[in-house]
């Protein structure tokens, strides 16, 4: 059985197998919580997505977690919030499905994800919060790969947000 959990709290000191970057399409590092992850695992991390160059927004990219406590570093762009009818809502679902699909392909048990794209991308949050527990929700009720899955939540209010979403799906 599966366990989904919320975390408030800093992503890069989570005991799981990998840890997922709200990354750029560059891969390079940035602010927020792809800055964070950058500097917790090292200058190695940019010189391997600097190896690997691209990701479009949608899809994700495996590195290897160098310094971080997770073995693995899953990176997906989400997108920028232009109002919602430039097909954010597919591209975004996007992010959880194919990061989860990466980390099952790896071995991957435990994976933590952040609030993709609610930060300077400016998806609203409660939009955001539902694709995100939808999307985890359909794919670990079919596929028992991964078991744990933790939102990393920067603050309190986004904390209570996902449970709030958790709580009445």
């Amino acid at each position: 059985m599966s366990v989904i959990e919320v975390v408030r709290g800093d992503i890069t000191r989570l005991d799981v197998d990998a840890v997922v970057n709200a990354a750029n399409e560059a891969l390079a590092p940035g602010g927020g919580v792809c800055g964070a992850i950058h500097r917790a695992a090292g200058p190695e991390l940019a010189r391997e997505c600097a190896a690997i160059g691209h990701c479009p927004t949608g899809e994700a990219r495996i590195t290897k977690g160098y310094r971080l406590p997770a073995r693995f570093v899953i990176h997906t762009v989400g997108p920028v919030w232009r109002g919602g009818d430039a097909g954010e809502p597919l591209l975004l679902a996007n992010c959880y499905r194919n990061g989860l699909a990466l980390a099952a392909a790896h071995g991957v048990r435990s994976i933590a994800f952040p609030a993709i794209s609610t930060g300077i991308y400016g998806y609203p949050a409660g939009p955001a919060t539902e694709i995100a527990v939808a999307e985890t929700r359909a794919f670990l009720a079919g596929n028992d790969l991964v078991s744990r899955v933790v939102f990393a939540c920067f603050d309190d209010a986004t904390a209570a947000l996902y449970r709030q979403v958790l709580g009445r799906n």
